[in-house]
């Protein structure tokens, strides 16, 4: 049966092998086609193929990559929880339990070495909840992925994990009224609002004598071009832990709800992210965080600006923020089709 690329099902079988126009093999006989595949043959301008096809519902095992079994997301909500205990205690005295600190972070350790799929464990712990408990935790998450995408062992990365989940500590001395202001800050409130940084590594060191985490929790919002507070201090002079740090800070609250800001989509705040990089933010870290997150997208369920839901299948090879998107029996080159855009994407375990 020949059919037309956009009009394969996921789970035909190629009746031969199949080559590009220049004699390139592509794929051999036999081959399943599912989304991998199908893409492959779009971007090698393969029109028609011969298939035997499958009768089966190709989106019957969509979402089979899911891994999200209840003991990962209690681990989630007790850090976050636990977090709250922690940011009530340096809210009242100055300082912490650092054996707290141990008991949440353990698990949360095996969680993240067991689990790969770093946006899938975001989009597990982008919730509506309480935006300061929810962020460091993801900061934490995202700060270890980076830290072992750029090469760091396991317990250095660990030890930055743990950092990132403190580097907002220091908002437990901002009043309440201040921090969860709906509006817009005045220069005032927002100079007490940068305090947070500096009160934040009195707070760590008071707590765990820990100058490291400390250090990433007074410098998480300096920039390389010397435009962050609280020194405003350039990369040179910046620890390069905070520059991790920085890069996950960024990226986790561009992407949640907060009180003044409505989230922005996923693939959208890597774009920026990129953007950044040439002056704000280190280079090195953002563009591995930007390089390593991007295939995590793949197969992830995503609706676009025109309503339509569908699967990312492929990101382009030069666009890397435009990817194909399957919608139902057709392809979407969002790279091509520029009206559109992907306004979210889903957990794996998203209705």
């Amino acid at each position: 049966m020949k059919v037309h690329v956009t009009d394969l099902k996921n789970g035909d079988r190629l009746i031969a092998d199949t080559f590009n126009r220049h004699g390139v093999h592509i794929l051999a006989k036999g081959t399943a086609l599912y989304d991998a595949e199908i893409a492959r043959l779009m971007q090698h301008s393969i029109d028609y193929v011969e298939v035997h096809p499958n009768e089966e519902d190709p989106y019957a095992n969509a979402g089979t990559a899911a891994f999200f079994f209840p003991e990962i997301k209690s681990t989630f909500d007790d850090a976050v929880l636990l977090f709250e205990s922690l940011f009530h205690d340096s809210m009242t005295t100055g300082r912490f339990d650092s054996a707290l600190v141990e008991d949440i972070m353990q698990p949360l350790f095996n969680v993240l070495a067991s689990q790969k799929d770093a946006v899938a464990l975001l989009l597990l712990l982008n919730r509506d909840a309480n935006y300061t408990y929810v962020h460091s935790m993801q900061v934490g998450m995202l700060s270890y992925y980076l830290s072992l995408w750029l090469g760091y062992p396991h317990d250095q990365a660990s030890a930055i994990c743990q950092a990132g989940y403190l580097h907002d500590i220091g908002k437990s001395t901002i009043p309440g009224e201040i921090l969860n202001k709906p509006g817009r800050l005045t220069k005032e409130e927002y100079e007490i609002v940068k305090m947070h940084t500096v009160n934040g590594y009195e707070i760590i060191r008071n707590s765990l004598g820990d100058t490291d985490a400390a250090t990433a929790a007074l410098q998480h919002h300096e920039r390389g071009d010397g435009s962050g507070y609280p020194h405003g201090i350039k990369a040179d002079e910046m620890h390069p832990w905070s520059a991790i740090i920085a890069v996950a800070d960024v990226y986790s609250a561009m992407t949640s709800n907060r009180v003044y800001q409505d989230k922005q989509e996923l693939i959208n705040v890597l774009k920026e992210l990129h953007r950044l990089s040439f002056g704000q933010l280190a280079p090195e870290p953002t563009h591995t965080f930007i390089r390593n997150m991007l295939p995590y997208f793949i197969n992830k369920k995503v609706r676009l600006t025109n309503g339509e839901y569908g699967y990312i299948v492929m990101n382009h090879p030069t666009d890397f923020f435009r990817p194909l998107v399957r919608v139902s029996d057709r392809f979407v080159d969002l790279s091509t089709e520029r009206e559109l855009d992907i306004e979210e994407v889903f957990s794996d375990n998203a209705g």
